[in-house]
């Protein structure tokens, strides 16, 4: 069976550029986090702010996904709309009280049914490490061109420059 990620990993700040674009606008990601019986995966709210390079969530210290990247910090961040970005790196907790006020909204509330300023309440904060993603301006190109890698008849990604690039994202300017 062929690997997704049989080509070269890039630095290129384009690339990186290029995540940034494709997760802009995205309001829901799912995080995937390692537990002792395999994968869990969840919904997460897309916290709109400069993507520098890490990924901000906010959820409850009295979650199994709380307990989960206690055991285990690896997770992964994938978005899904007309493109296809696959994010992995290794996820710590923050308590930063004027941080979580400037990602609060009143959705948040409802949600989470807490206020921002909950002691219960934690910021994630992802250090992402590298992005895969899929980008096409057609679904039907996309989707055969998955299938051909699923099947082992995949084409060289180089042949089909921007569908699907591999970015290393440690070197992603940090703030």
């Amino acid at each position: 069976m062929s690997n997704l990620s049989e080509h070269a990993t890039t630095s290129d700040p384009k690339a990186i550029e290029t995540v940034r674009d494709l997760i802009a606008d995205i309001e829901t990601a799912m995080l995937t986090t390692v537990t002792d019986t395999g994968l869990v995966s969840r919904p997460m709210q897309t916290q709109h702010i400069e993507f520098d390079g890490d990924l901000w969530f906010l959820t409850k210290k009295d979650t199994a996904k709380y307990d989960e990247i206690l055991k285990d910090s690896r997770v992964n961040v994938a978005y899904a709309d007309k493109s296809y970005v696959s994010i992995s790196g290794t996820a710590e907790f923050v308590e930063d009280d004027a941080r979580k006020k400037v990602l609060w909204n009143k959705a948040y509330e409802k949600i989470l049914d807490t206020p921002y300023d909950d002691p219960n309440l934690v910021l994630i904060r992802v250090k992402t490490e590298t992005a895969e993603y899929w980008e096409s301006g057609s679904a039907v190109k996309m989707v055969s061109h998955l299938l051909k890698k699923a099947v082992g008849k995949g084409s060289d990604p180089k042949s089909e420059p921007g569908l699907n690039e591999t970015v290393d994202l440690n070197s992603a300017p940090k703030n």
